[in-house]
């Protein structure tokens, strides 16, 4: 049998590949300080967990699920948006539960790919944008930005002069990996713009609530701008905002008819979540978890803040401050410029047991960058850095 499969054409994903290299220095007897990826250290709020508890003896639960969530959950999320982003949705023709924001984006891949349909994506990237859509078969343009103007512009540019139209952009703001963040009118100016040229917008908001600045970055939803529900489904999750990442629940939330498309699809692939789990991010959603995101927020704020001067000063490493998500995005030091980003990252990791992301793995353009994930305390942060300046100091 010759095993001539499409998989062969996927690289290895990117964390994976990173687990892999970590088990070979674990396995040496080096205790690995990874920043990899990005795994919330954090326990979720007491009143998720309070519930959890409540629920795991109820025997009736432990059965199959619904497709798409059940109604309880949709309309917690429904209450989410409204509260949030002053946003009114249906929760029956206008959300749906997905099993992570991951599955969900990639089940809607399923649903919409062709092999004559091109999508629109970023580079770099958070990798399931670009590759949900490559396992389906569709053609994948990447436009070369980290800058959000940056991006619209050559997209805007792109459209009006490809041959073929593409059928959808992703965005994803805050970013992942980059870290960057838009305003309501970047939101405007992209959904006026594919109205326009009939073109649907697919958005990740899964690290909107992790923000630094209340006043000038709060991250908004692309569906507070009026008729982006006729173009935009907004995909998001409660796994980096609540820290129940294990959990899988995600949502997504907006144009009723790739809502429809989506459910379609997932009635062949699932039968949603574990039901204790969806009963667990109702709690979550409610406005009890409001102290807790304000407390995570903070959390996340003194640690980038408090790498990225570690990084300054032991290492002279300068980082731009992100406004956003759980996350560092750093160039690579000028005097490590004849390494790849995965070379330095690899021989980092084998030489300190330090483990960081290579930006090429969120696509070329990400080539000479990487990423920290802000998952380890103000200690490990220290030893991390300690290792990493006897490497610095071999250059």
């Amino acid at each position: 049998m010759q095993n001539d499969f499409f998989t062969k054409d996927l690289p290895p994903y990117i964390f994976e590949a990173i687990h892999i290299l970590k088990k070979q220095v674990r396995d040496r007897g080096v205790d690995v300080i990874d920043f990899g990826m990005g795994n919330p250290d954090s326990a979720p709020p007491d009143h998720v967990i309070e519930k959890m508890k409540e629920i795991v003896n109820n025997k009736s639960l432990y059965g199959y699920s619904v497709v798409g969530g059940i109604d309880k959950l949709k309309e917690a999320n429904k209450n989410y948006y409204k509260r949030r982003f002053n946003v009114d949705l249906d929760y029956k023709k206008e959300i749906l539960v997905t099993i992570g924001a991951k599955e969900g984006i990639t089940s809607l891949a399923t649903a919409i790919s062709r092999p004559d349909n091109h999508i629109v994506v970023a580079s770099p990237s958070y990798p399931i944008h670009t590759f949900a859509f490559k396992i389906s078969k569709s053609n994948v343009v990447h436009i070369d930005a980290i800058k959000p103007r940056d991006f619209l512009d050559k997209f805007k540019k792109y459209v009006e002069t490809c041959s073929g139209k593409p059928i959808a952009v992703i965005v994803n703001y805050p970013c992942n990996p980059t870290s960057e963040v838009v305003n309501i009118a970047f939101y405007e100016e992209l959904v006026n713009f594919c109205k326009l040229h009939q073109i649907y917008i697919i958005s990740d908001i899964a690290y909107c609530e992790i923000y630094f600045d209340e006043n000038i970055y709060k991250p908004c939803s692309i569906l507070e701008v009026d008729g982006a529900r006729d173009i935009a489904v907004e995909f998001s999750s409660v796994s980096k905002s609540f820290s129940l990442a294990g959990a899988r629940i995600g949502f997504a939330s907006g144009n009723k008819d790739l809502i429809a498309a989506l459910y379609k699809i997932k009635s062949y692939l699932d039968y949603g979540s574990f039901e204790p789990l969806q009963i667990a991010a109702i709690e979550a959603l409610s406005e009890k978890s409001d102290k807790y995101l304000f407390d995570l927020r903070i959390k996340y704020k003194k640690r980038v803040e408090f790498l990225r001067n570690i990084l300054a000063k032991d290492l002279s490493w300068e980082i731009e401050m992100p406004k956003a998500s759980m996350f560092l995005w750093a160039k690579i030091p000028h005097k490590f410029s004849n390494f790849t980003s995965s070379e330095f990252c690899n021989k980092l990791l084998e030489e300190t047991g330090v483990a960081i992301s290579s930006g090429s793995g969120f696509g070329s353009n990400g080539e000479g960058w990487v990423r920290f994930s802000l998952i380890h305390d103000e200690k490990r942060m220290i030893e991390a850095v300690s290792r990493m300046k006897v490497f610095f100091n071999k250059k």
